[in-house]
């Protein structure tokens, strides 16, 4: 009875046909959200990053033999691993949008003051911005974002190759973005602030009418309570603000992985 031989080729191989994708496609999964969040343990991410690595190989182009141990498969691993971080950055920068949003109307409505753990990040965010954040990962789960994600992973490999996808990724593109974030974010609540400039403003005519009027005793409670309506009543066209942001932070995470 022979022993199985297997050759220095082979093995070299087989590392680098599944190690290589899982590098790329841990990186993207420890950096994206929802899943890249501190409220999803590192073992399950590990997990997931296995599977995922395991349904995507066999539909990956041939990719190329290298000695994982060798200076120029340790070259590789750091690419992969900076394609996922960047694409799973890209998808944050979405996110955020929200969570700045949040902040920009908790500030203006008075509850700046008011802030929790984001058990997410592990920082103190305000419970406006909380619940946005909330509000579009189910949004984002609801409508099958994160298959979309997984999609241009797997088409990353073909536009972005191993060995040559890092010198053709545009990391300015990325760095453009951040602008994005804050436009987008005063785009969410741009009707909200304007309701609430409106009562500041006829607090203020107030004051000068009836200056005896103590409006910092009527003020604050006031702008706190029609500051909570105006966003309960912004809140019945969140889908129709939803839905153009995310296509577009989808449509800029497809041409950042040049995929189609």
């Amino acid at each position: 009875m022979s022993l199985l031989a297997l050759t220095d080729a082979q093995i070299s191989t087989w590392v680098a046909s599944f190690m290589l994708p899982l590098f790329r496609v841990g990186a993207l999964l420890t950096t994206m959200p929802i899943i890249g969040t501190t409220l999803v343990p590192k073992r399950i991410k590990l997990f997931l990053s296995i599977a995922i690595t395991l349904a995507i190989v066999p539909s990956l182009p041939p990719l190329p033999t290298v000695n994982p141990l060798d200076l120029s498969g340790l070259m590789l691993i750091a690419e992969q691993i900076i394609i996922g971080a960047l694409l799973g950055f890209s998808l944050q920068l979405f996110f955020q949008a929200f969570v700045v949003a949040g902040q920009i109307v908790a500030i203006q409505m008075g509850m700046g003051f008011a802030s929790m753990v984001d058990p997410a990040n592990g920082v103190n965010v305000a419970v406006i911005g909380q619940f946005f954040t909330m509000l579009v990962t189910l949004l984002f789960l609801s409508m099958n974002g994160h298959l979309v994600v997984f999609e241009v992973l797997t088409e990353s490999f073909t536009t972005l190759p191993v060995g040559g996808g890092l010198l053709t990724l545009h990391f300015w593109e990325v760095v453009g973005k951040l602008g994005w974030v804050l436009g987008a974010a005063l785009m969410l609540v741009l009707p909200a602030i304007t309701a609430l400039l409106v009562v500041n403003i006829a607090f203020g005519v107030m004051t000068r009418a009836a200056p005896q009027l103590n409006i910092f005793a009527i003020g604050f409670p006031l702008t706190l309570v029609l500051g909570m309506v105006i966003l309960w009543i912004s809140l019945a066209d969140i889908l129709n603000q939803y839905q153009p942001l995310a296509t577009e932070a989808l449509q800029f995470l497809r041409d950042l992985a040049q995929a189609k």
